[in-house]
């Protein structure tokens, strides 16, 4: 009797000792809500988000109840950091300490059950392929001339098919998304991809789904993954399956095909190419290389999820706020149409400088929307601190670059829509420090060229050549819907060929 008492004791001995474990916080760790037994701050961070439209704002009214820019969470077992000022941000975006990536499920998930890829991985194998895939993407035209090529045809392939709407209500968001992938898929496997392909309109679906049902912590699957077991389809698990399972088989389509056609003659044409290359060269060294066909898969994934959303949900954004500020409209047609008819100045990519208040007003919409409101993941990989709190090593620390975007104090009326405020007295474009839409440092977006062109390419032809007007009915929202990445409400415009 006396010795099961003994192990009963025990055992709730190391229970209470876990559970007072788990609610103590680091020392001198940044302030910030108290943690719950097991869950730390997980359920009311899910809660909170829900009432007040997303997890971005839930920091931002924790950082004015505690008074700091910098918060320090618990979300299941992982310690959380949330950077909210810009010198913060900015230490965070360029110190080497913060480089790393979170090792958790959902970002094992993310890919496929691996940790490869570019955007997921860290140390020798990110810095290894991350140098390999951006040479080569130049070698092909990223960010040159034959990229500028791809999106100018691009632009005239969009053209036409709002041509085709004949100025019936549509919401652009229902066909963007296929014309900046159609250029990265070029970059990439040396084709488009055709609009009414129905793998791809499947693709696309799954990833909006996606971008909807997690959030830039990954969600219920990152902090208690057991709970795929039991509600696969609640917590987006189910979803993120079948997006793996399509996506494996669209790409593994592509790599075959390459695999199959290969030739000294083609083998650095485009990224596939250049990956089946290297493999071929490593094969003598096949169980150290880290070039393979995951690790392939994985990096043009990476580029795929990158380039779906973000520039076509901006360009999107972008139209939006021209059908609701005529005015706006109105400038950026007379700019197009001053520099075509006066100076003789073609409306293409090389002649970006002379529109400069197209440029302000695309820059604009970014800081405004700031369509990824808290960037990361990032991880410290050793005992650290930032702005004077203790960062234990392995921390999961988050960039809040809605809070640098909506600074009051830098930016004077931010929640005011105005594109003039990144023109200087000179009539040129001003690069503020403060504007951030693709991060900075060693982990800035990868897409960034491809997304500024692309931009700046599609609103400024469809503006000379269309005006967009409002519809009666399903009136825009500048309110977002909440995601990893914040997405507009459907809306209908109308697209009036300009006489």
């Amino acid at each position: 009797m006396s010795a099961l008492i003994f192990c009963v004791g025990t055992v709730l001995g190391y229970v209470l000792y876990l559970l007072m474990k788990s609610v103590k916080r680091p020392a001198n760790f940044p302030p910030g809500p108290d943690f719950m037994p097991w869950v730390g701050n997980t359920i009311q961070l899910r809660k909170e988000a829900r009432a007040s439209g997303g997890q971005h704002l839930v920091f931002e009214k924790w950082s004015k109840e505690y008074n700091s820019n910098i918060l320090g969470l618990k979300l299941g077992n992982e310690y959380v950091v949330v950077a909210l000022s810009y010198p913060l941000v900015h230490e965070v975006h360029l110190s080497e300490v913060y480089d790393a990536r979170p090792d958790n499920f959902f970002l094992r998930l993310r890919t496929m059950g691996t940790r490869k890829g570019i955007t997921c991985t860290d140390g020798q194998l990110w810095q290894e392929h991350r140098s390999f895939a951006m040479r080569q993407m130049r070698h092909v035209g990223y960010g040159r001339t034959e990229m500028e090529q791809y999106i100018e045809k691009e632009a005239g392939s969009l053209l036409s098919y709002i041509d085709e709407l004949k100025e019936e209500p549509v919401w652009p968001g229902s066909f963007l998304a296929p014309s900046v992938l159609n250029v990265l898929w070029t970059l990439t496997a040396g084709r488009g991809i055709g609009r009414g392909d129905k793998r791809l309109q499947k693709l696309l679906e799954l990833l909006n789904r996606r971008s909807k049902v997690f959030d830039i912590c990954g969600g219920v699957l990152s902090q208690m993954p057991w709970l795929r077991y039991f509600a696969p389809n609640w917590t987006g698990y189910n979803l993120i399956c079948q997006m793996n399972q399509e996506m494996h088989a669209f790409f593994l389509e592509a790599i075959n095909e390459h695999r199959a056609s290969i030739t000294k003659e083609n083998a650095e044409s485009d990224l596939i190419y250049a990956y089946i290359r290297e493999m071929n060269g490593r094969s003598d060294e096949a169980e150290n290389s880290t070039f393979s066909e995951t690790q392939l898969t994985m990096t043009i994934l990476d580029f795929f999820i990158a380039g779906s959303q973000t520039t076509s949900n901006t360009t999107d954004l972008a139209l939006m706020m021209l059908a609701l500020n005529r005015e706006v409209q109105q400038r950026v047609y007379d700019e197009i149409n001053d520099n075509l008819e006066k100076s003789k100045i073609p409306l293409n990519l090389c002649n970006r400088e002379y529109f400069p208040y197209t440029n302000a007003l695309i820059m604009e919409v970014q800081r405004y929307f700031h369509i990824t409101p808290v960037t990361g993941p990032r991880r410290a990989l050793r005992n650290t601190t930032l702005g004077g709190y203790n960062i234990p090593k392995n921390t999961t620390v988050l960039i809040g670059l809605r809070t640098v975007h909506m600074d009051k104090a830098h930016w004077g009326d931010p929640e005011c829509f105005r594109p003039e405020r990144f023109i200087d007295a000179d009539g040129k474009i001003f690069r503020d420090e403060y504007f951030m839409p693709f991060g900075q440092g060693r982990r800035r977006c990868l897409g960034d060229a491809l997304a500024r062109a692309c931009l700046f390419s599609f609103l400024s032809k469809i503006v000379h050549r269309f005006r967009i007007e409002l519809c009666e009915e399903d009136l825009p929202s500048v309110v977002l819907q909440p995601g990893i990445t914040l997405t507009p409400k459907p809306y209908k415009v109308r697209f009036v060929q300009r006489s």
